[in-house]
């Protein structure tokens, strides 16, 4: 089969878990002997190497659309996507006669794309939803931004030919958020390739290190990690913290920090490369995904496939993941007491965190692995295809 993925983020240029997903996705499409071209944006980090616009990376040809658009207000996301858009269709001239089998959106960033190719190429349109802005808000939509977002992701799922969502809870709100009927809507997980994740020469020893990653939003909730720190400190010696990544909340959380008397224990690293987060993650006593609302938490399969013991927010795609396992610890999400005694817990009881890791891997083998993703997302093209 001819893919086309569109995707705003791919690696190198990594926000949140879409890259992660775009990309172990199609490399697995590839090793089955499909043709996937990634159609994604270009940008510029100071300091990183420049990236070519026209590439064959590991079987998967990747298009990146120039995204520099100064003419446009910093604060009008969906503007600024909208015309961005534009170039992620102009860069498929590079294709010549090349034509998809079927389009594939990750999610809203990329409708504009979506819509426009499926009706020059007239194949079906598949979209992934993998995150929803009423979801990001509590249930609500405050009005201005919001409510626009909201209104391009009820629009692009209308359009799709099929959807996808990666947990039963996003099923759950595709459905009903959009008003979509129950057989549109398909559960495809996310997936890692462990392979990455874990280092050469096994674990390191591991210490009273409690590390998250990600972007740095309020829904993420790393403001409950800082404080089940604090709480931490007369309790487990040595304990300390990295939390990576980049976003908005970075100076709110930065506050806290000061606030809560821990600066000397915790570490706001910023964007931190792929090989330095694994060399942090053999050392890790345990990984925190800490979220408030987390549609699935790729981070999660991350922390699990790196071999650290894994403690999540019973949340969204997470209690999906980790419930019933053993594979990792639940804490109720914003409750920084129950954190903190999870956290205590895997650092001063060897047995359970081995016994954790061994779990994880276990449960990555037989769930989360991309060739398996990979297969099911193909059983949705065809559907697509048969019903278009």
């Amino acid at each position: 089969m001819r893919v086309l993925m569109l995707s705003w983020e791919y690696p190198p240029f990594v926000v949140g878990g879409i890259a992660a997903h775009v990309d172990g996705l199609a490399h697995a499409m590839a090793r089955l002997g499909h043709e996937v071209v990634v159609c994604t944006l270009q940008r510029h980090e100071p300091g990183s190497p420049p990236v070519a616009d026209d590439e064959i990376v590991d079987g998967v040809r990747v298009l990146r659309a120039s995204a520099d658009l100064p003419w446009l207000p910093e604060d009008d996301i969906v503007a600024r996507m909208a015309s961005a858009n534009h170039q992620l269709v102009g860069m498929t001239a590079h294709l010549g006669s090349w034509r998809p089998d079927v389009v594939h959106a990750h999610d809203w960033l990329v409708a504009w794309a979506g819509d426009t190719l499926k009706a020059v190429w007239g194949v079906p349109l598949v979209a992934t939803i993998h995150a929803t802005e009423r979801g990001r808000h509590g249930g609500h939509l405050p009005p201005g931004m919001p409510a626009a977002i909201n209104a391009v992701e009820w629009w692009l799922t209308y359009q799709a030919r099929e959807v996808i969502a990666c947990s039963r809870f996003m099923v759950r709100e595709v459905v009903s958020g959009f008003e979509l009927p129950v057989e549109k809507v398909h559960l495809v997980p996310n997936g890692v390739d462990p392979s990455r994740w874990q280092q050469p020469g096994g674990t390191a020893e591991r210490e009273p290190l409690v590390v998250a990653w990600g972007r740095v939003q309020y829904e993420k909730g790393f403001q409950v990690l800082v404080r089940a720190i604090a709480e931490l400190r007369q309790r487990v010696p040595g304990v300390h913290c990295i939390i990576a990544g980049r976003g908005t909340y970075l100076p709110e959380l930065q506050t806290q920090i000061d606030v809560e008397g821990v600066t000397d224990i915790v570490d706001l690293a910023g964007f931190v490369p792929d090989d330095e987060l694994h060399r942090i993650l053999r050392r890790a006593g345990c990984v925190i995904i800490p979220s408030l609302y987390e549609p699935f938490g790729i981070v999660a399969l991350e922390g699990m496939a790196a071999g650290a013991p894994t403690i999540v927010a019973r949340t969204g795609g997470l209690a999906e993941i980790v419930d019933g396992t053993g594979a990792g610890l639940l804490f109720e999400p914003g409750n920084h007491h129950d954190l903190a005694d999870r956290i205590s817990s895997v650092l001063t009881d060897p047995a359970l965190a081995a016994s954790m890791t061994a779990r994880a891997a276990e449960l990555i083998d037989d769930h989360y692995t991309w060739d398996a993703i990979a297969a099911t997302t193909l059983d949705v093209y065809g559907t697509a295809r048969r019903t278009a």
